[in-house]
């Protein structure tokens, strides 16, 4: 296993492993690789932009993109998208890119690491295993144009 920063020539194969990871039960959502690509591209070009992927055996098989945020308290990374190829799932890739984005968190200034995910799904469950605790005081809103 190796994880090291993202680089732009991971895009398209990381736009594959979203396609992969999210079009299948539970998410079930329906991404096609043009428009994941359009759609990390996004966060890869934000200038705040920190991106980590993991490799196996020569192979994509996890993806982070996150963002470094500046608030009032304390410097944040946000991270934005977590991925783990299905059949590497379980396997502590998903917490071995955790643990690098606390640990650049920690190098970098940024101690507070922020996340939002449904909490319906396993991905929900993941994060308290790992530490992550829900902020009640926060409520995700939108609204349809």
């Amino acid at each position: 296993m190796n994880i090291r920063p993202m680089q732009k020539q991971d895009l398209e194969p990381c736009a594959r492993l979203l396609v992969k990871s999210y079009n299948q039960p539970p998410w079930r959502y329906q991404w096609d690789e043009q428009k994941a690509l359009v759609y990390l591209q996004e966060y890869f070009e934000v200038k705040q932009f920190v991106g980590f992927v993991l490799h196996d055996a020569g192979e994509l098989a996890a993806a982070m993109f996150a963002h470094t945020k500046t608030w009032w308290t304390t410097n944040q990374l946000y991270i934005d998208e977590l991925f783990v190829t299905p059949d590497r799932q379980r396997t502590g890739y998903g917490k071995s890119l955790l643990d690098e984005a606390l640990r650049f968190g920690q190098e970098h200034g940024f101690p507070t690491v922020f996340l939002m995910t449904n909490k319906f799904m396993p991905a929900h469950k993941f994060y308290l295993k790992n530490e992550f605790a829900g902020a009640e005081h926060f409520i995700f809103m939108f609204r349809q144009a």
